[in-house]
């Protein structure tokens, strides 16, 4: 560190000054003895080492640092010292080349390098070594780097060499192996796993491979101690769950003496982590409770009533019933209700939610409803208004495609108190739109809006904002709804109604495509309707509309027309042409309707009672369960076809597998997690707070239960952490508020 010294005027007296990193620190009045100015330099800088610029780490320097700025996101030594590995290889047993088979996966051995030559030119260039040890020899190979390794590697040393057994024409070899010069540390002291940290090709390409960032950790824990690292939890619960310590679960999970020591570090930087985000979520869900008021439901009236005791069209189920009460004791409290309602494809959540209105309105509030398309927007406008029918309410519909006279009147109706349901898409939340007193907003597959759409909501009423209700059909694990969803109320409706058939999901390959078309044929003749679709990922969309033009072409060769009749939807489509063709088959015009994925929500037909999956293998398994949905809406038997080519990967079984199996939306969305992992679970990606280090939701679960159950406990005994056995937490909670600031609310 370089010290400078400056002297500062201020009134008569005058300052010393030094600068560490660009940032002036008084000192005191009066000029200070060097020794003491290095003293206070020395304390300082170990208050704040871990926010060093990374390019001051013994190894790295100014160009170095700048790669893994750019490539990591690795500035400062606090960030280096997070970023944990991956995974780690045994380093603790050398083997002997005798006994080396090509299954045997990573291995260790220790000889000398016999002979080196580069054969091939340009991209067939390789360079190959010879290597023996007491007990025979094997061949290296590399392919890249050729030039800086003919001039490093020296014929005639011993090395340690570290890597994957393969086998060519019957010859084993190891393809671009580590290699380091024997000496006494990788040898006599080889008792770690070697960690393995995320990497890029540039960064590879330049030298900063795993054993660069090995030796950059090393020089990290030679530079700090566990004074510039304190305890961030409490005392009592690193006993109580015999963690060790937070500077030792740092340093172990980099150089962990054995596979134990590793465990135990693990478990107590997952715990930490995920105590962390649960604690500020609960925080976040605790402040607004007791900052953000709300309108007070007090009664339940006649539009309730009535529609209880003349309109309702079917009796409610147990999870119905009990999801509305715990939305009517949260519209009776004065503060803002934020309550996501979780329900399987067909379970009622519509029923609740036009129930919920009904409150609202007899207590003189609007409701507004959005959802993120025109054609759900439609669905649950035309379904809401037949229900209230004859009970004097007024339901409205608005979107982007509401212009002109019909747009104005509706805009000043609203305004007015005239309408007490508005449905829609995000139209809904443009500045134009006024309501009169908004008392309940509900948002449908809320993870497909922004949270800035989403916010919008919040600010179309005064003094308060409006109770808000998030809905989604999209069956969320219990682990990733407490991460995503942890600063809110949670109801779930976990039965279907009575009466329903559970839809018979059948597995079929290309050899079964003549019995699947006669099994149409079957639907058909018994006035049934079929939805066939093919899967779309934007970058084959080309790709895509050939299968599925292909797909209709071979269709309408086995369903000719005027017999049959087939629609085809897809995403390139005109909105109008694509209404045009979704209303024909709703009104049961065309018999079978060929679409990409456009159809998995929103399409209300109780007459499809086949759904046929083409390419099952490219969707995932949430995506397939949603697709199914959309039969099994009457009280027909209805099927599900998945079909797939004749090789599938491991994977790709196991969730054909799990969808023929069962029909509940959670058990798939557990299996979903646990395949794909929470990144790929749609929607979780925009909320930002899944990019844990250690931690993974799909795994931990336990760790996330227990760490939810202690966070709730110490908010509930110490709200604002003000126990002084507390002080670890709150200290720790301040210092990160940039790492925690993303954790914010979803609705």
């Amino acid at each position: 560190m370089v010290i400078k010294s400056q002297v500062l005027k201020k009134g008569r007296g005058r300052e010393t000054g030094f600068w560490r990193q660009g940032t002036p620190i008084l000192l005191s009045r009066g000029f200070l003895p060097l020794e003491k100015l290095r003293y206070f330099c020395m304390m300082s800088a170990r208050n704040h080492i871990l926010d060093t610029q990374i390019e001051y780490l013994k190894g790295i320097g100014p160009k170095r640092g700048e790669l893994l700025r750019k490539e990591l996101g690795i500035h400062t030594f606090g960030d280096l010292l997070n970023q944990y590995p991956f995974r780690y290889v045994d380093k603790t047993k050398f083997h002997n080349i005798r006994e080396l088979h090509p299954n045997i996966g990573n291995v260790q051995l220790k000889g000398v390098l016999r002979r080196l030559s580069v054969s091939g030119q340009g991209r067939r260039k390789r360079l190959h070594g010879r290597f023996r040890d007491a007990t025979g020899v094997i061949d290296l190979i590399w392919f890249t780097g050729i030039h800086w390794l003919e001039k490093s590697l020296v014929v005639g040393k011993e090395y340690v060499v570290y890597g994957r057994i393969s086998a060519f024409k019957d010859q084993l070899n190891i393809a671009h192996p580590e290699m380091e010069e024997v000496n006494e540390e990788n040898t006599q002291k080889a008792i770690t796993f070697a960690p393995v940290y995320p990497s890029t090709e540039k960064l590879n390409s330049k030298g900063v491979e795993s054993k660069a960032r090995r030796r950059m950790m090393t020089a990290l824990f030679e530079k700090i101690s566990p004074a510039d690292i304190p305890e961030n939890l409490p005392q009592k619960m690193v006993s109580a769950f015999k963690f060790p310590s937070h500077f030792s679960a740092l340093k172990d999970i980099h150089f962990p003496k054995n596979k134990s020591v590793l465990e135990a570090a693990s478990r107590r930087l997952k715990f930490e982590e995920l105590f962390f985000l649960q604690l500020r979520l609960l925080q976040l869900k605790l402040g607004r409770k007791q900052a953000v008021k709300g309108y007070n439901f007090e009664k339940v009236g006649d539009f309730f009533n009535r529609f209880f005791t003349e309109k309702l069209p079917f009796e409610l189920t147990g999870a119905q019933k009990r999801v509305i009460k715990e939305i009517r004791r949260d519209l009776g409290t004065g503060i803002q209700m934020n309550r996501l309602l979780q329900g399987d494809v067909g379970s009622g959540k519509t029923m609740v939610a036009l129930m919920c209105m009904l409150i609202a309105l007899d207590n003189g509030y609007q409701t507004a409803m959005m959802a993120p398309t025109e054609i759900l927007a439609q669905q649950h406008f035309l379904s809401i208004s037949e229900y209230v029918k004859g009970l004097d309410i007024q339901v409205e519909f608005l979107s982007g495609s509401v212009k002109g006279k019909k747009r104005k009147d509706i805009l000043e109706r609203l305004e007015a108190g005239d309408i007490h349901i508005l449905v829609g898409t995000h139209a809904l939340i443009e500045d134009p739109v006024q309501f009169k007193n908004l008392g309940l907003a509900i948002t449908d597959e809320q993870h497909r809006f922004g949270v800035a759409q989403r916010a919008k909501l919040w600010k179309k009423n005064t003094p308060y904002p409006p109770h808000i209700l998030v809905m989604t059909a999209t069956p969320i694990p219990r682990t990733l709804a407490l991460t995503l969803y942890g600063d809110l109320d949670v109801s779930v409706i976990d039965e279907l109604p009575p009466g329903r058939k559970e839809i018979q999901t059948i597995h079929r390959n290309e050899g079964h495509r003549l019995r699947v078309i006669g099994m149409m044929k079957e639907q058909i003749k018994l006035g049934r309707q079929i939805y066939v679709v093919y899967p779309l990922i934007e970058e084959s969309e080309t790709l895509d509309l050939n299968n599925l033009q292909e797909g209709y072409e071979a269709l309408s060769r086995d369903f000719p027309k005027p017999e049959y009749q087939i629609s085809v939807v897809h995403g390139r489509m005109k909105a109008k042409d694509k209404d045009y063709e979704m209303q024909r088959f709703v009104k049961g015009e065309t018999q079978i309707m060929v679409a990409t994925t456009v159809i998995e929500v929103g399409v209300n037909v109780p007459n499809a009672t086949m759904m046929i999956i083409e390419n099952t293998e490219r969707f995932g398994l949430s995506q397939l369960h949603q697709l199914r949905g959309r039969v099994g809406r009457g009280g027909e038997q209805s099927y599900c076809i998945l079909m797939t080519g004749y090789k599938l990967s491991n994977e790709g079984k196991e969730r054909i597998q799990t969808m023929v199996r069962t029909n509940d939306g959670f058990e798939i969305a557990e299996a979903d997690l646990r395949l794909r992992g929470p990144g790929d679970i749609e929607g979780t990606r925009q909320s930002g707070i899944l990019d844990l280090r250690i931690a993974d939701i799909a795994k931990d679960g336990r760790i996330l239960q227990t760490a939810r159950e202690v966070a709730t406990r110490i908010l509930e005994e110490d709200p604002k952490l003000e126990q002084p056995e507390n002080n670890p937490i709150r200290q720790y909670l301040a210092k990160n508020k940039k790492l925690l600031r993303g954790w914010s609310r979803i609705s």
